[in-house]
């Protein structure tokens, strides 16, 4: 197969040739005016997808596998597994299943470039938590860490936690210490705790405007605190039922394009069909025709059932973001906020006739096409 798309940053055009699965780029004089290829996409968040649950009591490499493969056919490349509060037993099996997935098959260990840990050192409190069960939050202690990182082989790349609990300050400078990137969230943190998390390395927000009360002081409140603070990328979830489109646009004018990662937090429920369903954490959900996730019978969200893509279509029917906007959320950001090795041989290419909807053509994960369209 040979593609004629046009790069989405650059507008140049570029020539992609597919044989036997192997996928070669380069320049070209003409491109289709609807196909554009970008850098792989990076979903920094993703606990599930497609009925695939990397945070099972039972999660198998193979349902790690599974969970990267179905990714694929949504034009993510890259992700981070992400691992929430459990018992330490628990968050060591997952972490094992993940990296079992890696060492098993090339593709998955190229498509995956870290391990998400959010939590078990989270806020306690009712609505801070958010889904994470409160009988294992609890302190960070550095050698249950460490205990964790052996199991994920060494994987984890990002944790989440909330800088208010005791010992969080002392434990972020050690996580920096050891070339681990950490993000605030699910958090009451105080200006000044803020303040001392960023002063200690931590520079991301996780799931800014979520996994906080509905409640809040009007001012200060860490949302502020948090969009004030230049230090700080914020990953957000755009799925169009986490954060209102007002929310969407005041969020990506406080922090810039360049400071905002879209992330879809999805769960293993997410594109599934619509129906009731009981999780092993969570209990009863009810999965709308719209995408919606919620704890049965309430208007409460039990997480995120839409995949990166979904979150892109938004960020420009939603935000008003362009289409180089928009994939740069997906592509630049996170590689700048992990620090990731170019990857010139991981891409997407997708078709985009300027509506609200994208269709991925072809997912290549270092020079291997892994997903195609028929």
């Amino acid at each position: 197969m040979n593609l004629l798309a046009n790069d989405v940053f650059t507008g140049q055009p570029i020539a992609i040739e597919i044989v036997d699965a192997v996928a070669r780029v380069q320049p070209a004089s003409i491109a289709d005016p609807e196909c554009y290829i970008s850098p792989a996409w990076c979903d920094i968040q993703v606990n599930g997808f497609g009925g695939f649950d990397a945070n099972a009591a039972d999660t198998q490499p193979a349902d790690i596998t599974g969970l990267v493969r179905r990714l694929w056919q949504d034009g993510v490349g890259r992700c981070l597994p992400t691992v929430i509060t459990q018992s330490a037993a628990h968050i060591q099996h997952c972490l094992r299943a993940i990296a079992t997935a890696c060492e098993a098959d090339a593709a998955v260990r190229a498509s995956i470039v870290g391990i998400h840990l959010e939590g078990p050192y989270l806020s306690p409190l009712e609505g801070a938590r958010g889904a994470h069960p409160p009988e294992h939050i609890r302190r960070p202690e550095w050698d249950e860490f460490l205990r964790f990182q052996d199991a994920a082989q060494g994987g984890i790349r990002l944790v989440t936690l909330a800088p208010e609990v005791l010992g969080a300050i002392a434990f972020i400078g050690k996580l920096v210490q050891a070339g681990i990137v950490v993000a605030i969230g699910h958090s009451l943190a105080t200006t000044d705790e803020v303040r001392a998390a960023v002063d200690a390395g931590a520079t991301l927000s996780t799931h800014l405007g979520n996994g906080a009360p509905a409640m809040l002081p009007r001012h200060p409140n860490l949302i502020w605190d948090q969009l004030a603070e230049d230090r700080l990328f914020a990953s957000a979830i755009f799925d169009g039922h986490h954060l209102p489109a007002s929310v969407m646009r005041v969020l990506l004018r406080a922090k810039g394009i360049d400071k905002t990662i879209l992330t879809s937090d999805a769960v293993a429920l997410a594109h599934m069909p619509p129906g009731i369903y009981e999780r092993q954490v969570g209990g009863k959900v009810e999965l709308s025709s719209s995408g919606r996730l919620s704890v049965y019978g309430t208007p409460y969200l039990a997480g995120s059932a839409s995949s990166l893509k979904d979150c892109i279509e938004n960020a420009m029917t939603m935000a008003g973001c362009t289409l180089a906007q928009a994939c740069q959320m997906v592509t630049l950001n996170p590689a700048a906020l992990l620090e990731l090795p170019d990857a010139p041989e991981s891409f997407t290419v997708f078709r985009w006739g300027g509506g609200p909807r994208l269709q991925v053509i072809a997912t290549v994960v270092d020079g291997h096409v892994v997903w195609q369209a028929q």
